[in-house]
């Protein structure tokens, strides 16, 4: 065993030691520490010190194979990123450890500069992990409110609500129907020091726009039809704590002219009374609209907006969100098979693979009642890939014909178009797409990845995964 630095970050596990030297020395000049060890029980020692946050493991070992490093530290739940190396002949071996949970594999021999940016990224990856968890902790949570992930966008949300929690300033919050808007707005005022006053929601969508600015406000007895009794109104409600208006861009104009006098004044007044009473609120606002396009065609007024987002929170739809995605489900399985008594204990790997391919329109919604579906309907302990296959399939059914994407030739011209049938599996659809893009290149993968935007080497992981999936069916 050599050793560089007293406090390496990366533990090279590689039985041919001229092999594991070259590692280290490529490493080195990066700025890069790492430690040596030539086998695996040593390995697991080693990593089991919570010193290393990399391993760049060799999957064949004299006293064991690797496979076996990664699910002994993934069984202790250690924040170690694997990235294994193979030789040509074992690539499957390889994907077999990524489904396993390594991040990335190195096919041998190692260029140098992609040995270094698989390992800086996996050191990146392991931090990133390390301060959401710390995130996580420092943000008191009330139960029952789901607003988890790990991945950097969702970190970013996590750092602003750390920001923003103890201001009075009203906070914007934008995201698309299903990413967890009220939810954040509720995190927003846990984490508050009006965590222990009123949270009251308003739902400017689905209350009539007769009764909106009463739902609001309040209102007296006999102030209109059918008011048979005062009112307080849901301002008052929220007295000393926090005013969550969903939807806010569906509000009646005139209504909006109101609200801004309320955050102007910090006074309400109830419809057909005259006299203004002191509120003190905190208001959040969330809508899935886009407020400058409102904004430009009339329907929402410029003041109220630039008065509300003094602050603003931006949710990022779960498409963008891949390793959130498992998360997520993991939380609403455990979840509902407590709730209904189900035997469900794991998602197996292709049932993974095809939640990350899948589009997910309705967010966080449309996985929520997925996984929910699948826990009622179906037998554990195992979600599988043939049952979220299943209910997406009922979900979409009534859909009928083809997207058409156009795609380029290789001179750049247009080209031919490709018909998808969007009544299948995810996987099955990128998997078309690709390997058209590829074929409209005239086979080049590197003139592909340009057009995709995707990386070659992702697009050559993706083929041989595609490839093992197909045999293992």
């Amino acid at each position: 065993m050599t050793k560089t630095t007293p406090t390496p970050d990366t533990l090279i596990i590689e039985d041919t030691l001229s092999m594991a030297l070259t590692y280290q020395r490529h490493l080195s000049r990066a700025g890069i520490d790492a430690e040596i060890t030539q086998k695996g029980t040593h390995a697991i020692s080693l990593l089991e010190t919570g010193v290393f946050t990399v391993a760049l493991l060799d999957l064949e070992l004299p006293d064991m194979n690797g496979l076996e490093i990664i699910k002994a530290i993934r069984t202790k739940k250690l924040p170690v990123t694997f990235i294994v190396v193979t030789a040509n002949a074992s690539i499957n071996t390889a994907i077999k450890a990524m489904k396993k949970g390594a991040y990335d594999y190195l096919v041998k021999p190692v260029a140098a500069q992609r040995l270094i940016t698989s390992v800086k990224n996996g050191l990146e990856r392991t931090n990133l992990h390390q301060t959401v968890e710390v995130l996580k902790k420092d943000l008191p949570k009330a139960t029952g409110i789901d607003f988890i992930g790990s991945s950097p966008a969702m970190l970013a949300v996590f750092k602003m609500i750390e920001s923003i929690a103890t201001s009075k300033a009203p906070v914007f919050i934008t995201g698309e129907s299903g990413t967890g808007k009220e939810n954040c707005a509720r995190v927003i005022h846990k984490t508050s020091p009006r965590a222990t006053k009123p949270f009251v929601a308003i739902n400017c969508a689905a209350i009539p726009e007769n009764l909106i600015e009463s739902e609001v406000f309040g209102h007296v007895k006999g102030a209109f039809t059918g008011a048979i009794e005062t009112r307080e109104g849901a301002a008052r409600k929220a007295h000393g704590g926090t005013l969550f208006l969903d939807e806010i861009c569906e509000m009646d104009i005139g209504l909006q002219a109101k609200i801004l006098r309320f955050l102007q004044t910090g006074k309400v007044k109830s419809v057909g009374c005259d006299k203004a009473e002191d509120v003190d609120v905190r208001i959040l606002c969330a809508t899935n609209r886009n407020p400058v396009i409102e904004m430009s065609e009339g329907r929402f007024r410029e003041d109220l907006f630039y008065r509300l987002d003094v602050l603003s929170v931006h949710l990022p739809p779960i498409r963008e969100r891949k390793n959130d995605v498992i998360e997520l489900a993991h939380y609403f399985m455990k979840r509902y098979a407590q709730e209904e008594d189900k035997g469900f204990t794991d998602i197996d790997s292709e049932a993974q693979l095809l939640m990350k391919q899948h589009s997910w329109p309705g967010n966080i919604r449309e996985l929520q009642n997925l996984i929910r579906k699948i826990i009622v309907i179906d037998e554990g302990p195992l979600i599988k890939a043939e049952m979220i296959e299943k209910h997406l399939k009922r979900r979409h059914r009534s859909d009928k014909g083809y997207k058409l994407i156009g795609l380029s030739s290789p001179n750049g011209l247009p080209g031919q178009a490709l018909s998808v049938d969007i009544n299948r599996p995810m996987t099955e659809i990128e998997e078309d797409i690709i390997s058209a893009v590829i074929n409209s290149q005239n086979g080049s993968v590197p003139r592909a990845s340009e057009i995709l935007k995707l990386s070659p080497s992702t697009i050559y992981r993706k083929r041989e995964i595609w490839g093992e999936l197909k045999k293992s069916r």
